[in-house]
């Protein structure tokens, strides 16, 4: 065997040996595992449920901490004490990977925290309805480090070469990586709610809506993406992800710029996607969880 190839499969040998740890089973943390499983990667999984509970302290012989756990947005605001209490399971010197949704800034104060272990924050990119093919295929793997010492850059390479391959990566601060996934999802929240006006423009002028999306989608800087007004038998921006996301975005803003116009704009575009939501009794649990019981009245 030549030698580039034997240093390569030496490489990969070595890389397959390490045991990677999943903390959450959900949606997410489940089709990451699932595809670590079929590479041929040794998988823990821990989560509440069984049978998954059973393997807490396994999680500190893992070498790699991929967390998926919930971050939600509640009427109280951002809540991140899950992935809090998550990391301390990892063991001293591992590298931990937040794969839940954090606001920027965040993933440096828990390894301020856990100095004893190297954090890092891996925004997921998965869809609901497709998030078995998206783990293993991924469009992006960005890993953002809280500081870009030799150490966590040569961690974050290796972080890179367990993941599937994607033909667009990086390796930036762990705070640009946070802001990745809210400007990725509060765009097309945003691009949700104008198809929906839109769509009621079509319908107003008599225009069929098919015709106006098909040649929308012929534009390239437009995309064929979130231009059904109607998804999942309602309207508006809902599911797991959008509301409590935009919810997050919007609390940024106000604590971090305060322009009045800007969140003038982003409370008229909640009030709109709330009122398509409700209107259409679309993700109503998720829509009070972020608002409050109130907000469907």
């Amino acid at each position: 065997m030549p030698i580039i190839y034997l240093l390569k499969y030496n490489l990969m040998q070595k890389i397959e040996d390490k045991l990677i740890g999943f903390i959450g089973q959900g949606w997410i943390g489940k089709h990451y595992a699932d595809d670590f499983e079929k590479r041929g990667f040794s998988v823990v999984r821990y989560a509440l449920e069984e049978p998954y509970c059973a393997n807490k302290d396994k999680i500190k012989d893992c070498d790699i901490v991929f967390i998926a756990v919930p971050t939600p947005s509640t009427p109280e605001g951002f809540n991140d004490s899950i992935v809090r209490e998550a990391v301390k399971l990892a063991g001293e010197g591992k590298t931990v990977v937040i794969k839940s949704t954090m606001l920027p800034g965040v993933t440096e104060t828990i390894q301020a925290e856990n100095s004893d272990k190297y954090i890092t924050h891996s925004p997921e990119f998965l869809r609901e309805a497709t998030a078995a093919y998206d783990a293993a295929n991924p469009d992006r793997n960005i890993i953002g480090v809280p500081e870009k010492s030799e150490e966590f850059l040569r961690r974050a390479e290796e972080i890179l070469s367990v993941l599937p391959e994607a033909p667009h990566k990086d390796v930036c601060h762990s705070k640009e990586a946070e802001l990745i996934k809210y400007a990725g999802n509060c765009y097309l929240y945003l691009k949700v709610i104008y198809a929906n006006m839109l769509h009621d423009l079509a319908t107003e002028l008599g225009c069929e809506w098919d015709k106006i999306k098909h040649n929308m989608i012929g534009d390239p800087r437009i995309g064929k993406s979130h231009l059904d007004p109607v998804h999942d038998s309602g309207r508006g921006a809902g599911g797991h992800c959008f509301i409590k996301d935009f919810s997050a975005f919007t609390e940024m803003y106000e604590k971090l710029i305060g322009d009045e116009l800007g969140l003038k704009v982003l409370e008229a575009i909640k009030d709109k996607n709330i009122d398509y939501l409700v209107k259409s009794g679309k993700s109503l649990d998720l829509l009070k969880g972020v608002y409050g019981e109130d907000v469907v009245k």
